[in-house]
C-alpha cells in the first residue's frame, strides 16, 4: 500500500505524527512518503517540531511559504500535483483545516486518489474563518473521515455526509501529548524562564482577527495590564510578532520570547494557570491536560472544551482579559478528566480502519 501524509504547520504536525507512527508499523513493506507543503517554514516551527516529533524526515519538499490564501493555496495545488502523480498512492492523508488542508484535498480528488481527513467535522459556523471554508470542502471531498467529538457526527449528517463515511477515533493530537507526556513534564520550561509554575499565564495570538487590525495593541494592552496581576508569557508567533512592531509593551511582568520547540511549549501549557488563546488546538492541549484555558474568539469549532469545563469564550473582545483573575479564583472543581476517546490511542483506530480487509 502506497500513502502520502501532506503536511504543512505546526498542528498538522502533531496531529500527524501518530497517523504516519501507527501505519509504518501495520504495513511495513508499504510506502509511506510525507509531504511538507512549508506553510510554516520558519525552523523554529517546522524542523525543529519535526526533529522532537521522531518523524522521519519529508521526502517531499514543496517550499510554498506565506503569502495570501489563494497563493498558497495555488502555489501548493502547483506543486503538489507533480508528486502526487510521481508518488501514484491508494491513499492520500490530510489532518485539520489549513490552506495545505484545502489544496491537497483539491489536488488528490481531481487525480482520483482517495482521501482521508484527520480531524472531520469540526465546524465554527463562521464563514469569515477561512479554516472554517476548508474544513468544509475537506470533508466533503474525502472518502474516509476520522472524528475525535461527538458533535462532528451532527455537523457531518446536517451537511448530507453519509454515516458510512466516517469513523469515530478520538484525538490523534492527545495521542502525541500521551507519547510526549514524560519528556514535556520533564523540561521545565518554566524555571529557565524565571516563572513560578502554576503562578503565570501562557498566552498565544495569531488568527488575522486579532493581530491585523486595531484589536492588537488593545489586546498587548490588556495583557501588559494582567501582568500586574501574574506573570504573563507571550511566545510570539512570527506573524505576530511582525504585527508588533510599533507596539511597546509596557510591563516588565509581560514576558515576549520566541516561538518555542514543542516540548518547551507543551511544558508551559502544563505548569501555566492558565492559558489565553485563539488557537484551537490548544483548546485541546489544555482539555487533556486540565489548565484552564481562555479562548480570545466568539466561537469555537471545538465545543467539547467548553462542555468539559476547561475552556472559557471570552469573546473577540481584548477587555475580557481583565476578567481572567477573578474567573480563575471563582473556579470550582477540577473537570473529572478528557472526553471519550482522548486517550493516546487514535492513530491505533485509524490505522484499523485503514488495514481493515487488507492481506496480512
Amino acid at each position: 500500500m502506497r500513502i502520502v501524509y501532506v503536511v504543512g504547520t505546526r498542528p498538522n504536525f502533531v496531529k500527524t505524527a501518530p497517523v504516519i507512527g501507527a501505519l509504518r508499523e501495520r504495513l511495513p513493506a508499504g510506502r509511506h512518503a510525507i509531504v511538507h507543503t512549508g506553510q510554516h517554514y520558519d525552523r523554529l516551527m517546522s524542523e525543529v517540531f519535526l526533529e522532537e516529533l521522531g518523524v522521519p524526515a519529508p521526502d517531499h519538499m514543496l517550499e510554498v511559504g506565506s503569502g495570501s490564501h489563494a497563493a498558497m493555496t495555488a502555489r501548493t495545488m502547483e506543486r503538489l500535483e507533480p508528486v502526487l502523480l510521481e508518488e501514484n498512492p491508494d491513499l492520500l492523508i490530510v489532518p485539520g483545516d489549513v490552506n495545505s488542508t484545502l489544496a491537497a484535498v483539491l489536488v488528490g480528488v481531481k487525480l482520483g486518489i482517495p482521501v482521508a481527513h484527520v480531524e472531520s467535522g469540526l465546524r465554527s459556523f463562521d464563514m469569515t474563518m477561512p479554516e472554517e471554508v476548508n474544513r468544509i470542502v475537506a470533508d466533503r471531498f474525502s472518502e474516509l473521515l476520522f472524528l475525535h467529538s461527538e458533535e462532528a457526527v451532527e455537523n457531518l449528517r446536517a451537511e448530507g455526509i453519509p454515516d458510512e463515511r466516517m469513523h469515530m477515533v478520538g484525538n490523534t493530537m492527545i495521542d502525541t501529548l500521551v507519547a510526549l507526556e514524560g519528556r514535556f513534564r520533564a523540561a521545565g520550561a518554566a524555571a529557565r524562564l524565571g516563572v513560578e509554575p502554576g503562578a503565570y499565564a501562557l498566552v498565544t495570538l495569531h488568527r488575522p482577527a486579532l493581530v491585523d487590525g486595531p484589536l492588537l495593541p488593545q489586546t498587548v494592552e490588556q495583557l501588559a495590564a494582567l501582568a500586574h496581576e501574574m506573570p504573563v508569557v507571550f511566545p510570539v508567533h512570527p506573524r505576530t510578532r511582525k504585527m508588533m512592531e510599533d507596539i511597546e509593551p509596557g510591563s516588565p511582568g509581560l514576558l515576549l520570547t520566541d516561538p518555542l520547540g514543542y516540548l518547551d511549549f507543551l511544558s508551559l501549557v502544563a505548569d501555566a494557570g492558565a492559558v489565553l488563546t485563539d488557537s484551537g488546538g490548544i483548546q485541546e492541549e489544555t482539555t487533556y491536560l486540565g489548565v484552564p484555558c481562555f479562548t480570545l474568539r466568539d466561537n469555537t469549532e471545538r465545543p467539547v472544551t467548553v462542555r468539559a469545563g476547561t475552556n472559557t469564550l471570552l469573546g473577540l473582545d481584548p477587555a475580557a482579559i481583565a476578567t481572567i483573575p477573578t474567573a480563575l479564583s471563582e473556579r470550582g472543581p477540577a473537570p473529572s478528566g478528557p472526553p471519550p476517546l482522548w486517550d493516546g490511542r487514535a492513530a491505533e483506530r485509524i490505522a484499523d480502519v485503514i488495514t481493515k480487509g487488507l492481506p496480512r
